[in-house]
């Protein structure tokens, strides 16, 4: 987030797109409802009629996997009638001219082609966005898992930038992450071709910086794979073993037939985990650790805060610290990794993070600090990017609407979205396990409208069939005014009805992210 959760409140406009945020993150939903009743203007733009949208001035329904053509919409008529800001374009940007020309042929009526959204509606949030003061953007999954995830935050980045709406307060590109630590495992260079705080493993310099720390020589400059890499790696053989750290890929992962058959292709894997899991169930070995509720140290959240997370309880005597385990198996591997405890890893982490630097556990005792906090003096950054960007100017990429992986046909007629439900988390590993919360949500549901309802002959309850080119399964129908003619929405939760057996595992060129959002399928009666 450019942004901190705070200043959502704050904003003129909050436009928000493929993120159910009342119930993927109910809390920071809270400051979007305040500022509408405090009359800011929201805007929804999601393929599904998600409740936020009730606190919306306007819904805008776009088809599925179409979201640069809306964003590039916005950008023509922005430009088209003189509305963008060209003293922040002209000192703070690059490339303008390039996107001009992109954006000149996705005129209102051409992008409601693509996107179903109405033309008035383009204009009409396209001129409410470049005039407010400050606008905010608000997105999450339903952006980034698509084959043009990347390009989709891009575009939107692009949007911002035209318009000024970067760092000042109220404004931003805020992505809701979709965890409670996404954003400190990311910042640790828990991605594939970074060290932390996204200091790339090619170059040289930073190698060295942490051969010196490390007291190692030799570090590798070819840059590791994404899971969805590594699954395809294991399917061909090319990978022998897999250790999996508090992850459930046989319920998240895309095309789970084909993965666990990747899974079980391995010759050895090891899966560290707080429960047993439906990837635990095919382990060689499993490692049971302590819950979040057991350790010491921080989490990074959302909005680059550094927060305190302090023991609460013990773990259950076979489980221990994440951390602990792993230095047992470095020493066994013939590197001696040995911490005291949290606190001397997080100095070291500070020592070798220049974002983290400046932070202490005594200065986040009471109050988060978000980083860039480059020493102890300085206060942490709420808002980036208020003189210059990470690269100086900011870039601005000309994009082009491109159509998923996968589109309807006679064969499978609708387009699946999956998503999350209030009461569940992920894959349910821990949620499963209270029951209350089973109660509101027992089992796998399938989302479809009236419209489709009525054609299908169906109606809610009705056990049905749902299957794709990749697999099938069965679950009982809901009819819902959430879902519009032609989308099915299905929630990834659930082990039994697996939703990830239908999904495309096709990826982002960039990202390696699945299109979790877009597939085709088909509907019919259980039988």
């Amino acid at each position: 987030m450019t942004n901190t959760i705070a200043d959502i409140e704050t904003s003129d406009l909050i436009l928000v797109t493929g993120s159910n945020t009342t119930e993927n993150h109910p809390v920071l939903s809270t400051f979007m409802k305040r500022a509408a009743l405090k009359g800011k203007k929201m805007y929804v733009i999601d393929p599904r009629h998600i409740k936020l949208t009730d606190n919306a001035a306007k819904w805008l329904r776009p088809n599925p996997g179409t979201d640069i053509a809306w964003i590039n919409g916005l950008m023509h008529v922005i430009i088209k009638e003189d509305l963008h800001d060209k003293t922040f374009i002209a000192q703070r940007t690059e490339n303008f001219e390039a996107l001009e020309d992109v954006v000149a042929a996705y005129t209102p009526e051409h992008v409601a082609e693509i996107t179903g959204i109405a033309a008035d509606d383009i204009i009409e949030v396209a001129r409410e966005f470049a005039s407010a003061p400050a606008a905010a953007i608000c997105y999450c999954m339903g952006i980034t898992q698509h084959t043009c995830g990347t390009d989709n935050v891009k575009s939107l980045a692009n949007l911002s930038m035209l318009c000024g709406h970067l760092g000042k307060p109220g404004g931003g590109v805020n992505p809701l992450r979709g965890q409670n630590n996404v954003q400190g495992a990311c910042d640790m260079g828990g991605l594939p071709n970074v060290f932390t705080a996204y200091q790339a493993v090619t170059k040289d310099d930073i190698r060295q910086n942490y051969e010196k720390a490390w007291n190692v020589t030799g570090m590798s400059a070819t840059p590791g794979l994404p899971v969805t890499e590594m699954i395809e790696k294991a399917y061909s053989g090319e990978f022998k073993s897999l250790f999996i750290i508090g992850e459930n890929p046989m319920v998240s992962d895309p095309d789970l037939n084909h993965a666990k058959k990747a899974l079980s292709n391995l010759e050895f894997l090891v899966v560290q985990d707080i429960f047993e899991t439906e990837t635990t169930a095919l382990a060689d070995v499993v490692l049971p650790a302590a819950c979040f509720a057991e350790k010491d140290g921080t989490f990074t959240n959302t909005e680059r805060r550094v927060q305190r997370v302090r023991k609460a309880v013990d773990a259950p005597e076979d489980a221990r610290l994440d951390w602990e385990i792993i230095c047992d198996i470095a020493r066994r591997m013939g590197y001696d990794m040995g911490y005291e405890n949290s606190h001397e890893i997080f100095k070291e982490i500070c020592a070798v993070t220049p974002s983290y630097k400046g932070i202490t556990w005594e200065r986040i005792d009471k109050v988060g600090i978000h980083w860039p906090c480059p020493d102890e003096n300085h206060p942490g950054t709420p808002i980036l990017h208020t003189t210059q960007f990470t690269r100086g100017k900011g870039l601005f990429h000309a994009i082009e609407h491109q159509p998923p992986a996968e589109v309807p046909d006679a064969d499978y007629p609708f387009i699946l979205t999956t998503g999350r439900v209030l009461y569940h988390y992920h894959t349910r590993t821990m949620t499963m396990r209270t029951e209350g919360l089973n109660i509101l949500s027992p089992e796998c549901f399938v989302e479809i409208s009236r419209t489709d309802a009525r054609k299908l002959g169906l109606d809610t309850g009705d056990l049905v069939n749902v299957s794709s080119r990749r697999g099938r399964i069965s679950a009982k129908l809901k009819v819902s005014h959430k879902a519009v003619a032609g989308t099915v929405f299905i929630p990834f939760h659930f082990a039994q009805s697996a939703a990830n057996e239908l999904t495309n595992a096709k990826l982002d060129p960039t990202a390696k992210i699945p299109e979790l959002k877009v597939c085709a399928i088909n509907i019919g009666p259980a039988a």
